[in-house]
Parts: structure tokens; C-alpha cells; sequence
């Protein structure tokens, strides 16, 4: 019986003994292609909708030119003019308004994790890959960064900017002298600045340099920085 029950017991007893197999380890080579297909897929997101953004933020601003009522229009009997309703309506419609504000955080804050990454070797493809993350996420502010097509559209008096339309569209139900519509677009000059200068650091940095990476990684939070301030000036020019 002794023996017998040995003989059933050992082969668990053998196995809970063993060592457990060692985990993979991620040689430099996958590593590598991990990080060039996280910088495709980032670039893919973030350029899928620029075009449908703009023509969005385009056809909002002609709604206030087209609707705006004549001051004697609106009832004094205590129900909400066409000014009132136009205002609801832009509030509601503000998700989509402040989208593209949140699709440029969110490439800011990966290119920031791409040139934060240890134990990684940087090349120059992932310098071009964080340049064209840049790009996107400026939506086409920065005039150095315009392909020949948008500078096309914006020499011939097409705005370009998606920010500048983001203000347009949030702002047009205020006076042009409003405060909270000056400030906004006092927030908007700093953004294409901060912009302006992080693409240009990054143009002339020497990615595989640590130091090269750490100043863009600044300069990428400041304009994260910058950024959420813009957004802060939207929603107040919305709710105003």
C-alpha cells in the first residue's frame, strides 16, 4: 500500500518541485517592431479624421451667419429668444467642438511615450514617425507644416486652422470685442507659438541622442500644457 500510494502521490509532488519555465524575453528586434507598429498605428488614428473635422468645423460656422436674428426678433415675455436657442445648441454640440482639442492631447501625450521609452533604440524612421505625429496634432496651424494643397486652400482665403475654427464656431455668438473671446484667441496665438516651436525642435533634434529626446519631451508637455488652457478659453466662450 506504501508503495503504491507513493507511486500516485510522486509525479504531483515532481511537479509542484520543478521549476517554472523561465518567461520570453523581448529581444531588441521585436522590441523594435513593437515600437514601429505603435508609431503607425498612432499616425493612422490621429490622420483619420483631420479632413472630416475640418469640413465639420466648417458648416457649424456658417449656422450663426445664417440664423442669427435681428435684436427685435426675440420675445420680452420670458421665452428664450433665437440667440438663447442657438446658444443651447452650441453647447450641445460642444463634444464635437472640443474632439479634435482631445485627439491632438492624446498624439501629444503618445509622442511623449515614444520618446520616453527605455532600453529602446531610436533611429531615424522614429524621428520621422514623431515628426508626422507633430504634424497631425497641430492640425495644420503651423505654417511651415502645410503640404501645397492646404497652403493652396489657405492662400486662397480658406481657413485651415482647425483651432482657429474651433474659436470661430465657439466665439460667434459673442461680440468681437468680448473679453472671454479676446482671451480666447490670446490662448489660440500661444497654441500655434507652442506648436511653432515644438515642431521645430523636433525637426532639428538628433532623436537617438537621450538629451535631443528629453527637450522635445519638455517642449511636448508645455504645449500639453498650452493646450489645455486653449480648450479652458472654448468652453468659456460656450458657456458665455
Amino acid at each position: 500500500m506504501t508503495s503504491s500510494a507513493n507511486r500516485l502521490i510522486y509525479p504531483a509532488t515532481l511537479a509542484a518541485l520543478s521549476p517554472s519555465p523561465p518567461k520570453p524575453q523581448i529581444s531588441n528586434q521585436n522590441l523594435t517592431l513593437l515600437h514601429q507598429q505603435k508609431n503607425k498605428r498612432l499616425q493612422i488614428r490621429s490622420d483619420l479624421s483631420r479632413r472630416d473635422v475640418t469640413s465639420l468645423l466648417s458648416l457649424l460656422s456658417l449656422v450663426p451667419s445664417i440664423s442669427q436674428p435681428a435684436p427685435a426678433t426675440a420675445f420680452s415675455i420670458g421665452i428664450s429668444g433665437p440667440k438663447d436657442w442657438l446658444k443651447a445648441q452650441k453647447r450641445k454640440a460642444s463634444r464635437f467642438l472640443l474632439a479634435p482639442i482631445d485627439a491632438s492631447r492624446e498624439s501629444l501625450r503618445s509622442a511623449y511615450v515614444l520618446l520616453t521609452t527605455s532600453d529602446y533604440k531610436y533611429n531615424d524612421k522614429d524621428l520621422e514617425g514623431v515628426q508626422r505625429i507633430l504634424r497631425s496634432a497641430s492640425r495644420d496651424c503651423v505654417l511651415q507644416e502645410r503640404n501645397s494643397f492646404v497652403e493652396f486652400q489657405a492662400n486662397t482665403g480658406v481657413e485651415v486652422c482647425t483651432f482657429q475654427l474651433i474659436v470661430n464656431n465657439a466665439s460667434s455668438l459673442l461680440d468681437e470685442r468680448d473679453p472671454v473671446r479676446l482671451e480666447a484667441e490670446d490662448m489660440l496665438n500661444d497654441l500655434i507659438s507652442a506648436f511653432t516651436n515644438l515642431n521645430g525642435l523636433a525637426s532639428k533634434s538628433d532623436i537617438q541622442l537621450a538629451s535631443s529626446r528629453l527637450m522635445v519631451a519638455d517642449a511636448l508637455k508645455d504645449t500639453i500644457s498650452v493646450l489645455n488652457k486653449f480648450e479652458q478659453g472654448v468652453m468659456a466662450c460656450l458657456e458665455a
